[in-house]
């Protein structure tokens, strides 16, 4: 039910409350992401702030997807005080956002809200002693186009190539500004490997929170581009022959107020938690891949040739296998591990939900094995060499990891039954829409040869 007469909620509300009469805001968005991670949006009258705080707003939750057919599509988007943010480029008048919690009529959360999902997998670890920590590194294209509207990229620097009179270095710095100005805390920003590719990496923090900031940081990016009239993407692979952008994802546990993924009596001062953490995610690596790669354009960049990660192995260092132990200095706070395969196109409060529960579930159950390390190059490996190393591939399309997505009773547990049909059922419909369409590639090669 909805906590109305939370104490600690309503001391943020009326902080909130005093800020938007102090700042004259007159609008306020209500946002949340339909189960692609499409971010969704309404505005509300500011002057009835303390109202909506309260009641939230009802909305038609019909045609979004993942919210319910027709008969039961009404629905309630209450505010999280806590996300209450600013939006800095709307210079004219002050516009402020906040994320939403979606219920349904009856006063309950409704079981298909991402967040919720999340929050669910979050509530379960604490009940173990566990809180998840995770930051991912958020790669995007800025994408230009010409006078025949051709997408190419916005640039062709590389790593960490700098131009103090370039317009992408000062995309940069103002996405920087925002991030600043909405709460979220970068630790890098940088030309990527490919054309037109950039990075940003924020501070780390609680699942929920790094989603929001998730959500948030895309808006931004797409907002800052735009203001340059270009645009700011989260396709995987938009170019052929060049890098794709991931969303690497590093993740610890804390328990008791200590790093729980750090041992100082192991070699590499790695416990033997994070080591059944890195067990459970290779275990169900298969089944959460249409989550952590949803499109069917992120099996383009997960292919062998371009650093992305193909097989389901672990190792230190090394960028080849699907989950690595960076080198951390043997700092009790920075042990964490990196899982590559997440793309930047799915939704946050999913990714992150199903790798805390696959990795919970590895740190709890007595039935799966932590697999060997490998710190040898597996981009380079044969077939013979991977089946005697026992090493398996992720899917090689969206088709194969909806499959492995359906046939996994764990997903389903994360998911809830409903939601978990609404994102199978989604994932069909969009790979069938793909599946249909006939490309520039075939015509190219096909017209003629036949």
């Amino acid at each position: 039910m909805i906590e109305k007469d939370d104490p600690e909620r309503w001391k943020i509300c009326d902080k909130v409350i005093e800020t938007v009469k102090e700042q004259d805001i007159k609008l306020v968005y209500f946002q949340w992401t339909d189960i692609h991670g499409i971010l969704k949006s309404f505005e509300i009258n500011a002057k009835r702030i303390e109202d909506f705080l309260q009641d939230g707003e009802h909305f038609d939750g019909s045609s979004i997807t993942g919210y319910g057919a027709i008969e039961e599509s009404d629905k309630t988007a209450i505010p999280d005080p806590s996300t209450f943010a600013i939006m800095p480029w709307r210079k004219e008048k002050k516009v402020a956002r906040f994320i939403c919690d979606i219920y349904k009529p009856d006063g309950n959360r409704y079981e298909g809200d991402p967040r919720y999902i999340l929050q669910k997998a979050v509530k379960k670890a604490s009940e173990f002693g566990y809180t998840y920590y995770c930051a991912p590194e958020l790669e995007f294209f800025v994408i230009d186009t010409d006078t025949e509207k051709a997408f190419k990229p916005g640039d062709l620097r590389g790593y960490f190539d700098y131009d103090p009179y370039d317009i992408n270095e000062r995309m940069r710095y103002r996405i920087n500004e925002y991030c600043d100005a909405m709460g979220i805390e970068t630790e890098a920003i940088h030309h990527e490997v490919a054309y037109g590719q950039h990075e940003v990496d924020f501070k780390y923090d609680k699942a929920v929170t790094s989603a929001d900031n998730t959500v948030t940081l895309k808006t931004i990016i797409k907002t800052v581009a735009a203001e340059d009239g270009m645009i700011g993407t989260f396709m995987p692979k938009p170019f052929a022959g060049i890098n794709g952008s991931g969303m690497h994802v590093h993740q610890s546990m804390m328990k008791d107020g200590k790093n729980a993924f750090y041992d100082e009596k192991d070699n590499n001062y790695i416990s033997m938690t994070m080591k059944k953490f890195i067990a459970g995610q290779l275990k169900h690596a298969k089944a959460m891949c249409a989550v952590l790669s949803s499109w069917p354009n992120s099996y383009k960049r997960l292919v062998p040739g371009y650093e992305a990660p193909v097989y389901i192995a672990w190792g230190f260092r090394n960028r080849s296998p699907l989950i690595r132990v960076p080198d951390f200095s043997g700092k009790p706070s920075s042990a964490r591990c990196e899982i590559r395969c997440p793309d930047p196109a799915g939704n946050p409060y999913l990714q992150f939900a199903v790798l805390l529960a696959t990795g919970l579930e590895g740190i709890i159950s007595d039935d799966i094995e932590v697999p060997e390390a490998t710190d040898k190059n597996v981009y380079h490996f044969s077939s013979k060499d991977l089946e005697k190393a026992g090493i398996d591939a992720l899917p090689g399309s969206l088709r194969q990891a909806i499959i492995e997505f359906r046939n996994s009773e764990f997903m389903k547990e994360i998911f809830g039954e409903e939601p978990w049909k609404n994102f199978y059922y989604a994932k069909l419909e969009e790979f069938d829409a793909y599946r249909i369409n006939v490309g520039q590639w075939e015509r190219d090669r096909y017209i003629v040869k036949l």
